[in-house]
């Protein structure tokens, strides 16, 4: 397959250079306020969505008014602009809208989530209807279109890179040297004590883009939800539980072991491909397997849960389990730099 890949990525690389270095400065676009990016180089998977919910629950506790753009891949609407929710309420499900929005709709009260290929006109509405003055960019770092005050670049600190490749021969959907036009790094899923001694990522990192601020954080498993919404316990609920799980997410196998670290027994795990929407059989043949090792219970994803809310709440075994993105290193420096920029 590299033998067929490897062109392909060729072509794909001077394309996007190309692009980068030829856009021009004067047809970006300006929103009349504060604009932080959220996003990185690979095909999904390093924690955009919490890393967003994160900025904008500062936001509002700064006194912004802060709303999330986002692109909204794999919703069926056909808008050129769409609210997924406003200051008081959710305003489209996750099959129009796209799994992640509606998620971050779910999770930010108060907080308007709004979707357009075109960042900036999904901007205007949300300040001239909200009066947003903090706008977030979900998935932002390739959308040059639109200038922002803070460039925030996500890696995922246990797979950075991936083979190093460009798609489709790998994940990279810039090359590494891009990382040069962010304001600052942000290494999630970063292993405990990855800040001490110099790990490999943090090295290569710092000969790259010497002076760049690097921030680590970890997803930190907040609780367990079942879908009646009256069963709501702590994350180490799951300690000594016999589980079946399942994930559609970029990275399921990075769901099992958090499963598993949580000091729960998976008995079965099934994966999915990343926004993959159940059939009906598909969920019945989960609750068969569930049945068959034993489980006590059937766990998927928040991000799995907001395509499943609609049609398996006659399951009342199944749960989602919440994480939340934690700065653990550089946590002060990280909000301080947000707040002298935002105010600025």
């Amino acid at each position: 397959m590299a033998a067929l890949l490897a062109p392909l990525s060729s072509i794909y690389g001077v394309a996007v250079r190309l692009r980068v270095k030829l856009y021009p400065g004067a047809k970006r676009k300006s929103l009349p306020g504060f604009v932080v990016s959220v996003g990185n180089l690979t095909a999904g998977g390093t924690g955009k969505t919490p890393a967003a919910i994160m900025i904008a629950e500062w936001a509002v506790s700064q006194g912004y008014q802060p709303a999330i753009l986002s692109r909204g891949y794999g919703g069926k609407h056909q808008k050129e602009v769409l609210e997924v929710s406003d200051r008081n309420r959710v305003l489209a499900g996750a099959a129009e809208a796209g799994d992640e929005p509606y998620l971050m709709a779910k999770r930010l009260p108060g907080v308007p989530v709004i979707i357009s290929r075109q960042r900036y006109l999904a901007g205007l509405l949300a300040h001239k209807k909200h009066g947003t003055n903090f706008f977030i960019l979900d998935d932002g770092f390739q959308h040059i279109a639109l200038r922002r005050d803070l460039d925030l670049a996500l890696i995922d600190g246990t797979a950075p890179f991936g083979n190093e490749h460009l798609l489709p021969w790998g994940p990279l959907r810039e090359p590494i040297e891009h990382l040069g036009r962010a304001d600052a790094l942000l290494l999630t899923r970063a292993p405990a004590g990855i800040g001490e001694g110099s790990p490999a990522i943090l090295e290569l990192l710092n000969r790259k883009f010497p002076g760049k601020p690097i921030f680590l954080s970890r997803h930190v498993p907040e609780k367990i939800v079942f879908p009646d919404g009256s069963k709501v316990y702590n994350a180490d609920f799951l300690k000594g539980k016999r589980i079946a799980a399942f994930a559609g997410i970029a990275r399921p196998a990075v769901f099992k072991k958090t499963l598993a670290d949580l000091g729960a027994e998976v008995a079965s795990f099934t994966p999915f491909r990343d926004h993959h929407v159940l059939t009906s059989r598909e969920i019945a043949h989960l609750v068969e397997k569930k049945k068959r090792v034993g489980a006590d219970c059937l766990v998927t994803t928040e991000k799995d849960w907001a395509r499943l809310e609609n049609v398996v709440r006659e399951y009342p075994d199944l749960a989602y389990l919440s994480i939340r993105l934690v700065i653990t290193e550089g946590a002060e420096i990280f909000f301080g730099m947000l707040k002298e920029r935002s105010s600025g």
